[in-house]
């Protein structure tokens, strides 16, 4: 697999893991996904879209 441009990973405060550039996410069922630009991936854990963020961090006050 050859990247083709520069990737960039930054976890916002108290909120999602913003990954901007070019990804290949594998789910939980061995899905492939092509994501461009930014992806938002969840670290609070309360999803309902994981391994994506849906802003359940604010609902339950994520610190991280």
């Amino acid at each position: 697999m050859t990247v083709e441009a520069e990737t960039i990973v930054e976890p916002t405060p108290n909120g999602p893991l913003m990954v901007y550039g070019n990804v290949l996410v594998k789910d939980s069922k061995g899905t492939l996904t092509k994501k461009s630009n930014a992806t938002a991936f969840c670290r609070c854990g309360a999803s309902n879209n994981k391994p994506f963020c849906d802003g359940s961090h604010r609902k339950i006050g994520f610190q991280g």
